[in-house]
């Protein structure tokens, strides 16, 4: 496990206790990972015919969870809290994933281009989704972010609107299960959906460097606070040394 966390801290901004002497204190394991624990987000699917999956980050860089399987239930997480009330839904089948058909966002939410949306009302309401997606066959076993053309679908969507992860209903799990349909992971019956920790790693940078000038672009207040949540969600914590780089570049040479 100590060669794995290793491996993964690698190329990773030194830790808070290192801060003083490092230029770049930007990203930072959440405490329970540093001390080799798993952190872990619970997202429950709405529909009855889906099985409740929490999701989980592997601070041991191991993406082989069978070493994790067990029949003890006594670690599972408690689901998420209900939909938030009056939050923009956007529904979408078989046929708009196969078309990869972005209108059912558009209506769902208003946003008919990625110019044209405006932070604080969604900000406030949020969005989420229902997957209303019938499985070819009735007794597949594969959650939703295991099918390759939902998948793909929300990739479109992503590049499209790459600052949505911002908007959604964080509380009740959209925010867990976007980020799998965009990040590889594993499925396990005990801990949910494992994330490749890397990936995620790089997910959580990228959506960073999107949505903090986009906030700032809006004149949304406390933009750096609203980032660092939305990275926190997801088990990161962001020093302010990132955003001072990203408001002032060194100039270049």
């Amino acid at each position: 496990m100590a060669a794995g966390k290793a491996a993964l801290l690698a190329w990773r901004i030194p830790s808070a206790r290192h801060a003083s002497t490092s230029p770049f204190p930007v990203l930072q394991l959440p405490a329970a990972v540093e001390n080799g624990q798993s952190a872990v987000w619970g997202v429950r699917k709405r529909k009855t015919e889906d099985v409740s999956v929490s999701v989980s980050f592997n601070p041991s860089g191991n993406f082989d969870i069978s070493a994790f399987e067990s029949h003890d239930d006594t670690e599972k997480v408690e689901p998420p809290m209900p939909p938030t009330s009056g939050r923009y839904e956007v529904v979408i089948d078989n046929e708009s994933i196969r078309r990869l058909d972005l209108s059912p966002f558009q209506t769902g939410t208003g946003i008919t281009s990625p110019s044209r949306a405006e932070p604080r009302e969604y900000l406030e309401r949020t969005i989420g989704f229902t997957i209303n997606y019938k499985r070819e066959e009735a007794g597949d076993p594969r959650e939703l972010s295991e099918y390759p053309d939902i998948r793909l679908w929300f990739v479109r969507l992503d590049a499209m609107y790459p600052w949505l992860p911002l908007l959604l209903d964080w509380r009740a799990g959209e925010l867990a299960r976007y980020a799998a349909m965009l990040v590889p992971h594993q499925m396990s019956l005990r801990m949910g959906v494992v994330f490749n920790p890397e990936a995620l790693e790089l997910f959580v940078m990228n959506k960073v460097f999107v949505v903090y000038p986009w906030l700032k672009l809006h004149g949304v207040p406390k933009p750096r606070l609203k980032t660092s949540h939305m990275a926190r969600m997801l088990g990161f914590g962001l020093g302010d040394e990132l955003f001072d780089l990203i408001d002032h570049p060194p100039p270049l040479q």
